[in-house]
């Protein structure tokens, strides 16, 4: 049994070799690259497990990646950090300016896309002779439709595009994922048979309403009461340690309540990071939270696109599933385009959107680790082997292809910038 200090030294220090690994010699963007050469590792390993069964060095490393429980990690621990850090920064003018449009892509956009998704993935599945409930396709739409804001962040660090535009992606991201969660929880009730035949379509909806809303009162809740106690002092060690204790208090308390912890520290976060610099903290003070929170979103950003890329070392998809995997990766795509192109169509009378957009939106979809950590979440059984391999493959290509074209699509689509 690995500690978790041997697990936590170990992950750090790959961070760290994988990372000046790239920045020397590969030179891809730091979190992409991280994901790269640790999936290059993973292959290599795998490849040496094939030939020789006994390496001692595949053995110890399978075991420690055994020990991390992925979906605990990412969603009960990063999460909510990264999260907040994504939403401190959120300039809340662009923001209200775009609300209309990040509201309907989160919501309506996102549930669109899970039904089409689900859809073309069962009609795929039945070509392909796989067997697949159209529910647990249903559940897979729910986990891969929502754009990962972690993933999306790292990817607009790097590319230039306009601020309405950017706020828009930034603004879905935060929130789409909070009802992508919801979503995910009531199909996967539904596809094991946990429900006892008072599914309906009305008692979805409730609940996505209390969860989704509920969540978000709180954090509005949370960050006041947070800007309050940071306005009656000025001392910058205590004030860090607010948004510190926001955050984690935040989160638990939400999941505690039943309610979407995702959006409650977004609300938070949004909260402090709109009303705290203008009223609250001093200039000193903004330069410690702003690094602090730089410095957190960094690092738990390098570990986590790391365990993606490592994680392939213990995962084992069927074969038959590979075919079906590949085939998700249009089928998110065709979806993606469906969910931005509607508002722009919703929309035109506004003459905030643009047709023009639409290329750039469907390719800046990103998926990342939150996928992939409720995908490693379902129950063991045949659907779960389908279902991961097709998300590891939607992952994968948007953040490695996507993500590293995506500065090409944005300079075709405002060539003047």
């Amino acid at each position: 049994m690995i500690s978790i200090f041997d697990l936590s030294a170990l992950l750090l220090v790959l961070s760290a070799l994988f990372g000046w690994v790239n920045h020397r010699f590969v030179h891809l963007p730091h979190a992409t690259g991280l994901l790269v050469i640790g999936l290059f590792a993973s292959l290599v390993l795998v490849g040496i497990e094939a030939m020789f069964p006994d390496e001692l060095l595949y053995n110890q490393l399978a075991r420690a990646l055994r020990q991390i429980d992925f979906t605990r990690v990412v969603m009960d621990g990063m999460l909510a950090f990264l999260l907040f850090a994504g939403a401190i920064h959120l300039n809340l003018r662009l923001l209200r300016n775009r609300a209309w449009q990040i509201a309907f892509l989160a919501l309506i956009g996102t549930a669109l896309s899970t039904l089409l998704v689900g859809g073309l993935f069962w009609w795929a599945a039945g070509l392909a002779g796989l067997q697949l409930s159209l529910p647990w396709a249903l559940v897979f739409g729910a986990l891969i439709s929502p754009t990962d804001p972690v993933a999306v962040l790292n990817v607009l660090r790097n590319v230039d595009v306009p601020d309405e535009v950017q706020i828009e992606m930034q603004g879905e991201a935060l929130f789409n994922d909070g009802v992508g969660v919801v979503l995910f929880s009531l199909l996967l009730g539904f596809a094991t048979g946990m429900g006892d035949g008072s599914f309906t379509v009305a008692s979805a909806f409730e609940h996505l309403a209390v969860e989704a809303g509920g969540g978000i009162l709180l954090g509005l809740c949370t960050g006041y009461v947070a800007y309050r106690a940071m306005r009656a002092i000025d001392d910058f060690s205590v004030e860090v340690l607010i948004t510190l204790a926001l955050v984690a208090g935040t989160y638990a308390a939400a999941q505690k309540l039943g309610l979407s912890g995702p959006l409650s520290v977004v609300a938070s976060g949004i909260v402090v990071g709109d009303l705290a610099p203008r009223n609250a903290m001093s200039e000193r003070t903004q330069g410690y939270v702003s690094s602090l929170w730089t410095l957190i979103d960094e690092v738990l950003n390098s570990i986590l696109f790391l365990l993606i890329g490592l994680e392939v070392i213990i995962l084992r998809f069927a074969q038959t599933a590979i075919g079906l995997a590949v085939c998700a990766i249009p089928i998110v795509l065709a979806a993606r385009l469906a969910a931005v192109s509607m508002p722009v169509l919703m929309f035109r009378w506004t003459g905030s959107l643009s047709a023009r957009n639409i290329p750039f939106l469907t390719w800046a979809g990103v998926r990342g680790g939150i996928s992939v950590a409720l995908a490693l979440s379902l129950p063991d059984g045949p659907e779960k082997s389908v279902v991961l391999a097709a998300t590891y493959a939607v992952v994968l290509f948007t953040v490695v292809v996507q993500g590293l074209t995506l500065g090409a699509v944005a300079r075709r689509t405002w060539p003047r910038r």
